[in-house]
């Protein structure tokens, strides 16, 4: 059916990442959400999404100034938006192949 499209969000994070700092990814899978109030009274919606990389070198594109590839332990060492340790941290449990449960923050 021409009114429908599949793997939507995929195609779009494939071609936001490709854009934004160079690299394709490859077999993206989903690890939690998130929904706010954002300081302007909008509400966001918040996916967050894990994949392979498949090639490319970093390339920052526009308004980007650095990158740092780090360990979660090193993470700790960032000022990281609220959460997202505690995502690298379920992250990490997955990939070493631990269960892990739906978050549940507060």
């Amino acid at each position: 059916d021409a009114g429908q499209w599949y793997n939507v969000v995929e195609s779009l994070l494939r071609r936001e990442v490709k854009e934004e700092v160079g690299l394709e990814i490859d077999k993206i899978k989903y690890l939690t959400s998130l929904t706010f109030i954002r300081p302007d009274g909008i509400p966001a919606f918040v996916l967050s999404m894990f994949a392979d990389y498949k090639d490319g070198e970093v390339r920052l594109g526009e308004g980007l100034t650095d990158y740092k590839w780090v360990s979660l332990e090193e993470a700790k060492n960032y000022k990281l938006i609220p959460g997202i340790y505690e995502e690298l941290e379920m992250l990490d449990k997955l990939l070493k192949g631990e269960n892990i449960e739906e978050w549940k923050k507060g």
